[in-house]
Formats: structure tokens, C-alpha cells, sequence
């Protein structure tokens, strides 16, 4: 499974299924948000192509809401929103659930009653914004190098992973905390991935598939249990798939430059193969791009930018595609002036350590890597300084 797929399979948050009512039981979902005025809160149901309006209302002077919706067969996540504040909904039942918060914080801070299942999610709400707080403050610290950002950023996941793996998700795996702990992410400088992330690491395949099992015991047929089993399977293929290719074909240590540069030969959209080390001598942007992802546009419009101003100067663009359809990859880079290749296996994510899609990184003139997009603020200052 490519990236660019588990990222849209998985989506951004909780990926819910469709709805199955139960009757015409309802639950309710009421309370108070403060200081939002005039302000409209939303009620929306997490679909898996994204949220679905259910109700709406225009707050008044006590901030008072009560939504009522029809209850389903198996657990079924909702959200609350005012513009970009989020307070995250778990329903599992015919239950009345009461939210108190005021706005702007709403997302950060607010009160539940009446669902277990709601204060643990507000716990991981709380424990992922400290996460991202602690990853920020290490990308902004200047004293530390790209490899130290890395190594620094690797150790964090890892030790909020494994304090939610064991109080949250083992702890329970049948309940709906359990399930919204899988689809976490974190953003690490303009790219959103998943904390716990199958794709590229085996032992989440086994906290996914953990989570699945117990759904079948406690929610049997539920299409969101279904959903975790189809992740884990193909995320399993995927894993057996890179193992053969890592026992077929490791990597030459030729290859490995004295800064760790590792060189990537692969065949642009005129057939010719292009070696990255063959760049020495330019300032390179090296770019992971999906040209079927929604944001491909915007982005192009910005390298194209960016390769007018200086690609007279000594820039040249290496770009790979990990789409997975080779005719509308050829038809997307068929005008483009720089070089664009294709890893429809995605082992060049893999060896960069790509986690989300777009991704790139900054190689000097001495094929030297730079920095990654994560440290760079002001991707044309960094340029101008390789220049």
C-alpha cells in the first residue's frame, strides 16, 4: 500500500464508516461553550471521506447547545466545531453526553460528563497536544542538526506511543478511546502523519490488528472492526514486500556518502535513469510528491516558483512521484523543466525516512544533505544560503 493511499485510507483524525441506526433510539449531546457569541457550532459525524454535517446552531449569549441524533448498532465518533476548534465525540450508546468549554480553547480545554469513553479521548486530545508542543520546540531549537532533530523527534513518538499503547490502547482495546488513540497524528514542519503508522512500522501492525480482534468479540460485523483488519492485512503485505526487498537488495555502502547522502538512481518521464549523487556541484531540492493528492497544484505552482528564480543560480529540483499510475504521472511532469522521476514502490520514502507526503529536503553543493523540510522556515533564505 502506498503512502499516499494509507494516508486517504486511514484519513486525517478517525476514519468512520457508514452509519447503520439502531431503531429510532437517539443520544443527546448538550452543554454550554462560552464566550462564542453569534459564533456557529457544529455537530458532525467522521465519515471516512471526511466530516458530515448533522446539525448546526448559532450560539446565544449563554453559549447553550443540545443536538439529538439517531444512535447506531456500534460505536460511532462525532466532533463538535466552532471554525478550527474541535472537541472530539465518542457515542456508544443511547447515552447523554454534557460538554462545557469556552472559545477560542475549546479544543484544549473542556469539561465532559456522562461518557468514560469522551474524558479518556480528552486525555489523548491533551497528551497529543503536548506531543506536538515538544516536537515544535525541538525543530525550532537551533543547536540541533538535521540528524539531531531526527533522532530527538523518533525518541518523543516513541515514548508517547508506548505510554498510550499500555493506559489506553491495550488497557482496553474494545472501548472507542482505544480505536481514536490508532488515528493520532502529529505535524513535523508542513506535513500531518500518523503517530501510530502500520505502513512503517510492524509491531503498530500488531497494536491495529489488537484492536481489531476485540472489536470482533465485543462489536461483531462492525464495519469500523472491518476497517482495522483491512488495514493490518495490507499493512502486512506491505511489510513482507519490504523485507524481500531489503534481503534482495541492501544497500550499497558505495552509495552512502561521508554527510549520509544516499544516492537514488531511478528513470524520469523520458526514460532516461537519473542519479541524484550526478547533481553534485547544483543545490538540489530533493521533493516526495503524490501528484493525485489534492494539494498537488499549489504545490507544483510553488516549485515552479521556485525553480524560476533559481535554477539559473545553480538549483535543480529532483522530484519523485510515488503515484501509483504511470500514465497520469507522465501526463502531470510532461511539461515540467525539472527532473521528475517515479518509485511506485516507494523504497526511496523508505530509505529517507519520508513519514507523510509532500516531504523534501535541501542538498548542498557537495551533495551534502542540508536540511529537511521540517527545519525550514523560509525555504528561500535556506536556498539563497546554498547558493
Amino acid at each position: 500500500m502506498k503512502i499516499s493511499k494509507i494516508m486517504s485510507f486511514m484519513a486525517v483524525g478517525v476514519a468512520v464508516l457508514a452509519l447503520s441506526a439502531c431503531g429510532n433510539k437517539k443520544f443527546e449531546v448538550n452543554g454550554n461553550i462560552k464566550d462564542a457569541k453569534d459564533s456557529t457550532l457544529y455537530f458532525e459525524n467522521l465519515s471516512l471521506n471526511g466530516p458530515v454535517v448533522l446539525d448546526s446552531v448559532k450560539l446565544g449569549e449563554d453559549g447553550a447547545f443540545d443536538f439529538k441524533a439517531d444512535a447506531t448498532d456500534a460505536p460511532e465518533f462525532y466532533r463538535l466545531r466552532i471554525a478550527g476548534q474541535i472537541i472530539n465525540v465518542a457515542i456508544d450508546s443511547t447515552e447523554t453526553v454534557k460538554f462545557n468549554a469556552s472559545y477560542p480553547t475549546m479544543s484544549a480545554e473542556y469539561e465532559v460528563e456522562g461518557s468514560e469513553n469522551c474524558k479518556k479521548i480528552r486525555e489523548l486530545a491533551q497528551k497529543q497536544l503536548q506531543l506536538q508542543r515538544t516536537i515544535n520546540a525541538l525543530v525550532a531549537n537551533p543547536a540541533l542538526g538535521v540528524d539531531s532533530v531526527e533522532v530527538a523527534v523518533a525518541r518523543v513518538l516513541a515514548a508517547y506511543k508506548e505510554d498510550v499503547k499500555l493506559n489506553y490502547i491495550y488497557k482496553e482495546p474494545m472501548k472507542s478511546y482505544a480505536y481514536f488513540a490508532l488515528f493520532q497524528t502529529y505535524v513535523l514542519g508542513n506535513r500531518q502523519a500518523l503517530i501510530f503508522n502500520p505502513r512503517l512500522n510492524s509491531d503498530d501492525i500488531k497494536v491495529y490488528a489488537a484492536v481489531a480482534t476485540s472489536w470482533d468479540t465485543f462489536h461483531p460485523n462492525a464495519e469500523r472492526g472491518t476497517n482495522l483488519h483491512n488495514i493490518a492485512i495490507e499493512s502486512m503485505k506491505d511489510q513482507r514486500i519490504v523485507r524481500n526487498e531489503q534481503v534482495a537488495s541492501q544497500i550499497d555502502a558505495s552509495k552512502v556518502q561521508v554527510a549520509g547522502l544516499i544516492d537514488l538512481a531511478l528513470t524520469d518521464n523520458k526514460g532516461v535513469t537519473r542519479r541524484l549523487t550526478d547533481l553534485k556541484g547544483k543545490v538540489v531540492l530533493l521533493d516526495f510528491h503524490v501528484f493525485a493528492s489534492e494539494q498537488s497544484t499549489k504545490r507544483i505552482m510553488m516549485m515552479r516558483d521556485l525553480y524560476n528564480k533559481y535554477h539559473g543560480q545553480g538549483l535543480e529540483i529532483y522530484q519523485i512521484s510515488l503515484d501509483p499510475n504511470e500514465h497520469f504521472w507522465k501526463t502531470q511532469t510532461a511539461a515540467l523543466p525539472w527532473i521528475s522521476v517515479r518509485d511506485e514502490a516507494g523504497t526511496s520514502a523508505r530509505t529517507y525516512n519520508i513519514m507523510g507526503i509532500p516531504s523534501f529536503f535541501l542538498i548542498d553543493r557537495n551533495n551534502n544533505l542540508y536540511k529537511r523540510g521540517e527545519q525550514v522556515s523560509d525555504i528561500d533564505a535556506e536556498i539563497k544560503k546554498l547558493l
